[in-house]
């Protein structure tokens, strides 16, 4: 019985890892081939497509490989995720808000 749930729940996540690879594979051709091939005119368009499919591409690495979902038992896990992201956009932010600042005023005399 063990060794049945056992080879169920392997299979289970093998097929949610290939899930996440085939999609990462076709979330990164996908704008490669627009931008490589000139499919869209528009410098802003081919940004906002390349950010998108980023975007889509972030939430499938982080559902399929590092499994963060608001399950009960994953739930600290998502927190945890949230607070460093929050952490890491703070100093980012301050730190370029820093330098522009610094840049501003060192550079205004010339």
């Amino acid at each position: 019985m063990q060794i049945k749930n056992s080879k169920k729940n392997n299979n289970k996540a093998f097929f949610s890892y290939l899930t996440g690879f085939i999609l990462s594979i076709i979330l990164t051709i996908i704008p490669y081939l627009m931008i490589s091939q000139h499919y869209l005119l528009e410098y802003q368009a081919n940004v906002f497509i390349v950010v998108l499919f980023a975007i889509l591409q972030l939430i499938v690495q982080l559902t399929f490989f590092l499994h963060l979902s608001a399950k009960p038992e994953q739930r600290w896990n998502l927190f945890t995720f949230v607070f460093t992201t929050v952490v890491l956009s703070i100093l980012v932010s301050g730190t370029l808000w820093i330098m522009w600042s610094m840049n501003y005023n060192m550079m205004s005399n010339i």
